[in-house]
């Protein structure tokens, strides 16, 4: 195993933040992980970086977690199982499974990230989760190296949220995850409106996943920036979920404020307007920032650090929750 010194890690976080990596590891096989866990066992996870804000050196031992592979487990009349290993890239993984007309992940396209990932944190979007078709995540069990399951009712998943990101946070790596996906009467998840519109703008009636796929990678990409030209996470707070009477409250004051319904006494409303409505949206601070165009991101304009992104981000929790009596939660993991 080859033990790396003092590398860089800006290549390897999708806000391209210059940070040193103390010890670096790359990880090819569940085989080299479980022996490397023998001897070490304080670690520091990286996989596709991009649901990560890194601040600081980092001391412990870097394992950046590079297993591929894509294969069926098995098939029935209507449905496929699949089994992806952790390395590979989520969204090429979306386009695999669309060339091979396999459904149900197409609204969560262009996602970034790796698919060892996705679980951790319940990746979402356009009113599709992954654990709706997250069968199984196999993971190594870091103080025993031994190479355990999870069901899907195991992972207990919540919004952006699982026993990996709290309960059993830091105790297990994820090496595959399991899907079952559609091969024939595809379900489609059009309820977001902006995929509506999208659609009609192309004239198309009977979409196809394919044809939701590039709504979605066309509405993404109009609203969100690429992390290979700026520096991002996507993302960077959850959207928030009020009381009903809460919500009522503030639509005395702010009647066009959007929401969405959670249940009959919860309601969503999307963090991306609160901070626009703070006056955040576009605004500049040397090299980092929020998105012009979706006040949802922070940004990286060139050589920012972590700790400005981070100190921005606090800001923008303290003015929010001034504002409109709602803290922000920061969905990226702050390094």
């Amino acid at each position: 195993m080859n033990i790396q010194e003092n590398i860089s890690l800006k290549n390897y976080n999708t806000f391209g933040v210059n940070v040193i990596a103390n010890r670096f590891i790359n990880i090819t096989s569940v085989y080299e992980l479980q022996n490397l866990l023998k001897t070490e066992k304080d670690i520091f996870l990286l996989s596709g970086g991009s649901n990560m804000l890194l601040t600081d050196t980092i001391k412990k031992l870097v394992v950046h977690l590079n297993i591929k592979g894509i294969s069926i487990d098995r098939e029935t009349a209507n449905d496929v199982y699949i089994t992806v290993n952790a390395g590979e890239n989520w969204h090429e993984f979306v386009l695999w499974s669309l060339s091979q007309n396999y459904g149900g992940i197409e609204n969560l396209s262009l996602i970034p990230g790796n698919v060892g990932t996705c679980p951790i944190q319940n990746i979402g979007a356009y009113g599709v989760e992954v654990k709706d078709v997250i069968t199984k995540v196999e993971a190594i069990e870091i103080a025993t190296q031994k190479l355990v399951s999870f069901s899907n009712e195991e992972c207990n998943f919540g919004y952006r949220d699982s026993i990996f990101k709290n309960k059993k946070r830091g105790e297990y790596i994820i090496t595959s995850v399991n899907f079952k996906l559609s091969k024939n009467k595809h379900v489609l998840n059009t309820s977001y409106g902006a995929i509506n519109i999208e659609l009609q703008n192309k004239n198309i009636n009977s979409p196809t996943i394919k044809d939701i796929s590039d709504a979605v990678i066309a509405i993404r990409k109009s609203k969100l920036p690429d992390p290979k030209e700026i520096g991002n996470s996507g993302s960077f707070f959850k959207n928030p979920v009020i009381s009903k009477n809460q919500f009522e409250e503030l639509l005395k004051q702010y009647p066009n404020i959007p929401s969405y319904t959670v249940s009959k006494t919860e309601i969503k409303v999307p963090a991306g307007w609160l901070i626009e409505q703070s006056g955040f949206k576009g605004k500049r601070f040397g090299d980092y920032g929020v998105h012009e165009k979706q006040a949802l991101v922070l940004v990286n304009y060139g050589n920012a650090s972590g700790k400005d992104i981070f100190e921005l981000a606090k800001k923008i929790q303290n003015v929010v929750k001034e504002n409109f009596n709602i803290f922000l939660d920061i969905e990226v993991n702050i390094i």
